[in-house]
């Protein structure tokens, strides 16, 4: 499985940014996808998933303002209304086997725990 994240750069507060990850390899026919981000020395944090029953989740550091969706071959996060603090190293991730409650858990528990991740983009919010 490979994920490859694009879409970061840099934007003022209140801007929007849309990632994209490309993935492929992918043979799971239940599976979780997320997307979680990293500040200089915090954990990462999940911050968005979906599903393959279509079922989505969000932190609440970011509910309303961005939107997770997927075609068959791609992954994206929608930022909007974006702010300083959205400021960190973004990652896909995606995880086999595992739907529902397991996937909608990554966007609260301390340390996302996926098997496949991304390199990550970059997201610099400026005022």
């Amino acid at each position: 499985v490979q994920l490859l994240e694009s879409g970061g750069g840099s934007v003022q507060s209140g801007g929007s940014l849309r990632l994209s990850c490309s993935v492929s390899g992918y043979p799971f026919s239940s599976w979780c996808m997320g997307w979680a981000r990293q500040v200089p020395g915090k954990e990462r944090e999940g911050i968005a998933t979906i599903d393959s029953h279509g079922d989505t989740a969000y932190s609440d550091s970011v509910k309303g303002r961005f939107t997770i969706s997927q075609d068959n071959t791609t992954l994206y996060l929608q930022l909007n209304n974006l702010k300083i603090e959205d400021t960190g190293m973004y990652y896909c991730a995606a995880q086999g086997g595992y739907a529902g409650a397991w996937c909608r858990q990554q966007t609260f528990v301390h340390k996302p725990d996926f098997t496949y991740w991304g390199q990550g983009t970059q997201v610099a919010v400026s005022s």
